[in-house]
């Protein structure tokens, strides 16, 4: 990894929600213990098993953080984007990492020692309740995900994605591979082209590309979550 343009520090210090609450002077001391470094596609941050001692904070770019089963398949956590922080887990335990960490573009970020980091939170105790409300928020996206893995048809979990994906437009643009989402739902990527392939077929949706995709029929979309 290489050293980005130290101007960026800040940038990263007011993107983050966990440091928005202090005042400029109380983000000056954050910046103190701060350090820049860009990563290429496809570069991982860490791996699996890594003993990291630092919080990651996006600055620009995309990072999938996923993990492999001993067969070698890979299920997708969720996405980090700017403004995004992960190796936050590393601030209370020394436990090594337990999934990957894959830059999907060319990412900037800033990176805060993590002992430094915990001294703050000592002093401004908000730093680590907005840490902690990140967490538990992650925890019920996660709880979330196993429920419609577990309650839900194929079906019904692709057709809630799409129109999650969509935020009430037409129109949808995959921050990630077709494959990596088919991981993320828990299915394989040929079901998901097959599935997706039927719901063209049945005029709900229109694939254009690999990544792209328009909402036909919305309504009908709805209705596959009604109908399970």
């Amino acid at each position: 990894m290489k050293c980005c343009c130290h101007g960026q520090t800040a940038t990263c210090i007011d993107l983050v929600p966990i440091f928005q609450n202090l005042t400029s002077e109380e983000k000056q001391e954050v910046a103190q213990i701060t350090s820049q470094k860009s990563v290429e596609k496809g570069e991982l941050i860490y791996s699996m098993g890594d003993e990291v001692d630092s919080l990651f904070v996006i600055h620009s770019g995309l990072v999938k953080i996923y993990r492999l089963s001993d067969t070698g398949k890979e299920q997708v956590l969720r996405l980090v984007k700017p403004g995004d922080f992960l190796g936050e887990l590393t601030l209370f335990s020394h436990s090594p990492m337990g999934h990957y960490a894959e830059a999907l573009e060319p990412c900037s970020m800033c990176i805060i020692e993590g002992s430094q980091l915990k001294a703050l939170m000592g002093k401004y105790p908000t730093i680590a309740f907005k840490v902690l409300e990140e967490l538990s928020q992650r925890l019920e996206k996660t709880e979330q995900l196993l429920e419609d893995i577990s309650l839900h048809s194929v079906e019904r979990r692709l057709a809630q994605v799409l129109l999650d994906l969509s935020a009430g437009g037409n129109e949808i643009e995959l921050e990630m591979s077709k494959r990596d989402l088919a991981s993320q739902m828990g299915m394989s990527g040929e079901t998901l082209s097959r599935k997706l392939s039927s719901f063209e077929a049945q005029g709900l949706i229109e694939q254009i590309g690999q990544r792209r995709m328009i909402i036909k029929d919305r309504a009908g979309l709805e209705g596959v979550l009604d109908g399970e």
